[in-house]
């Protein structure tokens, strides 16, 4: 058994439990953020749409946990995984690799995070517009800020994480 240090935190249980009891209506799509990203039409770093095909949208995390933190998104309106239709599952899973790859060009971290939360309680901040996370990860890249003071800091802009993943992305021929 080990012995960890324990940060209290009292404070979260109303939070916990009242978030547990609410009534959370979905979001119509033309309210979605997820939505909106998929209707860009032309990537840019002002969007942060780094790739787009007629069923998927890959795009940066405008609140990133790091650097280079991607989100991956079926562009139809949907939060549930088993109601994707057609060829969404094997698009959204190719985009998914191929964000990876990205990342892995780009930044050369010692690891990624890859996944997604399926439902508030999961942790989903947008549970509404089902998505993936992908994100690069170094050793020793949480420091102290995070563990702490509840503060990330990020070393790089996302205009910069933009070019570096739109230049990584791969190419299809």
């Amino acid at each position: 058994m080990h012995d960890f240090d324990v940060l209290w935190a009292g404070w979260r249980l109303d939070y916990v439990s009242g978030v547990a009891g609410e009534s959370h209506p979905s979001v119509e799509p033309k309210g979605c953020v997820m939505c909106a990203l998929a209707s860009v039409e032309v990537p840019s770093p002002d969007n942060g749409v780094i790739w787009s095909s007629g069923l998927v949208t890959v795009a940066l995390n405008a609140y990133p946990y790091a650097s280079g933190h991607l989100l991956i998104l079926p562009n139809r309106h949907t939060a549930d995984l088993t109601t994707l239709e057609g060829d969404e599952p094997m698009d959204l899973f190719n985009a998914c690799v191929d964000a990876v790859a990205a990342i892995g060009k780009s930044y050369a971290p010692d690891a990624v995070n890859f996944g997604a939360n399926l439902g508030r309680a999961a942790g989903a901040g947008i549970p509404e517009h089902l998505h993936f996370h992908a994100l690069p990860r170094w050793s020793g890249d949480t420091n102290f800020m995070t563990s702490i003071a509840g503060t990330r800091v990020i070393p790089e802009a996302l205009n910069v994480s933009w070019a570096k993943l739109h230049d990584a992305w791969p190419a299809k021929a």
